[in-house]
């Protein structure tokens, strides 16, 4: 269930509780603080993508790495996007990953876990399928981008799933 299933409205507050600067902290920051509300087990996630040559970057800040506050959805994807593109010109290593990082916390234990999937950036956008980076993202193990891969593909391999899926496994 999420938190508006459970009646927790969206607040201000939740804005800093992504501050952090690895994924680590941040699902767990998320997990402690939906936990510490709620009082009901909890599952959070972190997730973003990591670019070799720009030392990890965007990494944490995936979404807002452009710091255009002012787009949204699709529009926010190609400036995104549009960045990544211009920060990796000249560039031969064009080695990134997927990571997601899954958290759980409830009043015994807290467990975090980590899923990862690897490729290589793109020069030019590739399918239509998925958002944010994923035209540009080309799997090693698919061998196409992810915006190429089918959903069901994706999911058998996703960052997202490796993590959750580790995480049910120590649950």
């Amino acid at each position: 269930m999420s938190p508006p299933e459970i009646g927790l409205l969206e607040t201000e507050e939740e804005d800093a509780i992504e501050s952090f600067e690895t994924f680590e902290e941040n699902a767990l920051a998320k997990a402690r603080y939906f936990f510490g509300k709620s009082g009901l087990p909890t599952m959070a996630d972190d997730s973003g993508l990591v670019v070799r040559v720009l030392g990890g970057r965007p990494g944490v800040h995936s979404e807002r790495w452009s710091g255009r506050n002012d787009l949204v959805d699709q529009d926010l994807d190609g400036e995104n996007n549009r960045l990544l593109l211009e920060s990796l010109v000249g560039a031969r290593d064009r080695r990134a990953a997927y990571v997601c990082v899954a958290a759980f916390v409830d009043s015994a234990r807290e467990i975090v876990t980590r899923g990862e999937v690897v490729g290589e950036i793109t020069y030019e956008p590739r399918g239509s399928n998925g958002f944010g980076y994923d035209p540009y993202f080309l799997s090693t193990e698919l061998g196409v981008t992810f915006g190429e891969a089918s959903l069901r593909a994706k999911e058998e391999i996703s960052h997202r799933g490796r993590a959750f899926r580790l995480l049910l496994e120590r649950l």
